[in-house]
């Protein structure tokens, strides 16, 4: 993290710079990876429809209908880490970074509404199971495994550093996860003939995907909620800060995450005002750099240096 600021009198504010490139948010550096693993999860959904209407199998039917909810969180979290990109303006002074949240937030609640249905459709199958021709199914199954193994290994880089990024992995994952039920409920289907496996697969599939939404909805929620980003402990911030030469306390101190990628933390700072007066801003401002550099995940830093006479302050301006 870094802070830099200039001082005005008996108040200064301190910023530090932004990790990424002035609009660039995490995932806009994966949007190529996401494109390949959209254009594989459309062409592995054709196969599954017409392998699943063709064989019988309802497994595969709800894999591709998962699949289809995962292209189309694919597709937005391309157009948001789009818009993420723009440049931001005087009314919108963080630019569109917030769309990718916005966007995790639809594909989400998209992903839990096939998880329902999937598990309702699993369950009726597997009470009133129907013929299965399990060869085809196999293959069908096996080329879907194949096919999101490789999304996944693209998509791994970049889910730990973008909430959509990491939305279109856990979708892959899920595929994958379900692709495999789907290949052991063919085997036994061959093995045995017991055709409700591919009931119990579909209720399988249902049961992986409903979690899998959860985790991704609580953490949309923390980001609109602005919930302190993971990682950061506001009570270790601020016994850093309280601890600098001069410092007398820390007030109204704040961290929350603007999109994936992009945590800050403000915070108004107490100052002796013997150092004030001695035109220590600049350097208070240092110390507060050196403190917190290293120690904290924030990329961007606001702060407010206040007397500790709690005399006014002249008009403070950014840096």
């Amino acid at each position: 993290m870094t802070a830099a600021g200039a001082g005005h009198g008996r108040g200064g504010h301190g910023h530090g710079g932004h990790g990424h490139p002035h609009g660039a948010t995490a995932a806009g550096a994966h949007r190529g990876r996401l494109t390949a693993v959209l254009v594989v999860t459309l062409a592995v959904m054709v196969v599954e429809v017409v392998g699943g209407v063709l064989s019988g199998s309802f497994a595969l039917v709800a894999d591709a209908g998962h699949m289809l909810t995962d292209a189309g969180g694919l597709a937005l979290a391309l157009v948001a880490t789009g818009l993420a990109a723009r440049p931001a303006t005087a009314a919108r002074t963080y630019g569109w970074q917030r769309a990718e949240v916005l966007a995790a937030l639809v594909n989400g609640m998209l992903v839990a509404v096939v998880g329902v249905v999937v598990l309702v459709e699993g369950v009726q199958r597997l009470v009133h199971p129907g013929p299965v021709r399990a060869g085809l199914m196999l293959a069908v199954a096996a080329v879907g495994l194949v096919a999101n193994g490789v999304g996944l290994g693209l998509l791994h880089q970049g889910q730990g550093r973008s909430l959509n990024v990491r939305a279109a992995y856990l979708e892959v994952l899920g595929d994958l996860l379900g692709s495999a039920a789907a290949v052991v409920a063919a085997l036994v289907v061959l093995g045995t003939g017991w055709t409700r496996a591919d009931g119990a697969a579909s209720v399988l599939i249902g049961l992986l995907i409903l979690p899998r939404a959860a985790v991704l909805l609580r953490q949309v929620a923390d980001v609109l909620l602005e919930a302190t980003p993971e990682g950061v402990d506001l009570e270790t911030v601020r016994t850093h800060i309280g601890a600098l030469p001069g410092v007398c306390g820390v007030h109204d101190l704040h961290a929350w995450t603007i999109t994936s990628g992009v945590p800050v933390l403000s915070a108004h700072v107490v100052v002796d005002d013997d150092v004030l007066e001695a035109g220590g801003t600049g350097r208070v401002l240092d110390q507060l750099r050196g403190c917190l550099t290293g120690h904290f995940d924030v990329e961007h830093c606001t702060f407010q240096l206040e007397p500790a006479s709690g005399g006014p302050s002249e008009p403070v301006t950014h840096a």
